[in-house]
């Protein structure tokens, strides 16, 4: 819970203005899900552990904004698509 606490805070922040919630839903067995409406992109046993925050910035900016310029997050990695 912790760490998907620490993941909504940085997504606030990062898209402040972009996203109109984010919602931590409690789970059980290791469920670790990011969904951007009905598009699942991250899960835990599908992608082999926890992102960083850098790459779900980048999906999720990839989806939302693909215009956007995320600074020191495009600065080595090309987009995810």
């Amino acid at each position: 819970m912790l760490r998907a606490g620490w993941m909504a805070q940085e997504l606030l922040q990062t898209f402040t203005e972009d996203l109109a919630e984010v919602a931590l839903i409690p789970g059980y067995g290791g469920v670790y899900e990011i969904r951007l409406d009905d598009l699942l992109l991250w899960e835990r046993k599908r992608d082999g552990g926890f992102p960083e925050p850098k790459v779900i910035k980048r999906k999720i900016r990839d989806v939302i904004a693909p215009e956007r310029d995320m600074g020191h997050i495009d600065t080595h990695e090309p987009r995810v698509r």
